[in-house]
């Protein structure tokens, strides 16, 4: 009976040891892998079929090892990468930026191209109402002004050779606000001149309804011109706002202008490898 209760007993043993080293196994796999929350703005959203996920990577792992894990499970991922910038907690980042749990990287395609009360500050703004122009420009300007430019963007009625129904506007908007009062802060100190008030707006916009202000103030009208010419056109590189473009036969996102060379694209080499010429769409 000693025998065959002891038989019986190793039997069990030879069972749930291994049962046992799998669960250590398991929960040593486990606590090696972390979560991260990926944003997709503008065309990769119709290439994921979604606005944000959370994947499991292992610890250590780079923004890099987050590409590769897009590109096996969307084929027409890897297409969009020599375009593509990336963003860890809103900062641009390089490919190989080392991830922590719970980071939010933002994969970023080439970006498209309210009214304030007076402040000591440049005024910014993301909006989704119209945007009130002559308000706008009101509460920057001083009697010591001697120049007031105005910049709009405006939804015309064609492009591709189309009729334009209506554009649509998205944002990374954290990321696309601190860009943007960067951007006003710059100009003041780079053309020296007295204010800034950059606004864009989200959402869906008619034809002929303004999507972008830039409004300069400054003792002299050749700084304001400078000024105003350097913030659209910086801010249609470097602020992560996309457009979608609907025509009657159907949508399609704008082309972006390229990211600034100077900002790593997704496909850029690892470290220590030679740099190759800047990707442009």
């Amino acid at each position: 009976m000693l025998s065959s209760s002891l038989g019986t007993t190793l039997g069990l043993l030879g069972i749930v040891a291994p049962a046992i080293d799998w669960l250590r196994a398991t929960a040593r796999s486990a606590a090696d892998q972390m979560r991260v929350r990926v944003l997709f703005f503008g065309l990769l959203k119709d290439v994921a079929g979604k606005s944000s996920d959370d994947p499991e990577v292992r610890e250590g792992a780079s923004v890099r090892d987050v590409l590769a894990h897009y590109e096996k499970q969307f084929p027409r991922f890897k297409e969009s990468l020599p375009s593509l910038v990336l963003a860890v907690n809103q900062h641009y980042a390089s490919p190989d930026t080392k991830l922590k749990p719970n980071d939010e990287i933002a994969l970023l395609p080439p970006v498209s191209g309210g009214a304030p009360e007076p402040t000591a500050r440049p005024y910014v703004a993301i909006v989704r109402e119209p945007i009130d122009t002559a308000r706008t420009l009101a509460c920057i300007k001083r009697g010591e002004d001697g120049a007031a430019l105005v910049f709009e963007g405006v939804v015309r009625n064609h492009s591709r050779g189309r009729s334009t129904l209506y554009l649509d506007y998205e944002a990374y908007e954290e990321m696309a606000l601190r860009e943007m009062e960067s951007l006003a802060t710059q100009a003041l100190r780079r053309f020296q001149v007295r204010d800034v008030a950059l606004v864009h707006r989200l959402g869906r916009l008619q034809v002929g309804e303004t999507s972008v202000l830039v409004a300069v103030a400054s003792a002299h009208r050749g700084a304001a011109f400078e000024a105003c010419r350097w913030l659209i056109d910086t801010l249609k590189r470097t602020v992560p706002i996309w457009k979608k473009e609907y025509f009657e036969d159907g949508a399609v996102w704008a082309d972006g202008e390229p990211f600034p060379a100077e900002i790593p694209r997704a496909n850029s080499p690892g470290e220590g490898s030679p740099s190759r010429g800047s990707a442009s769409k």
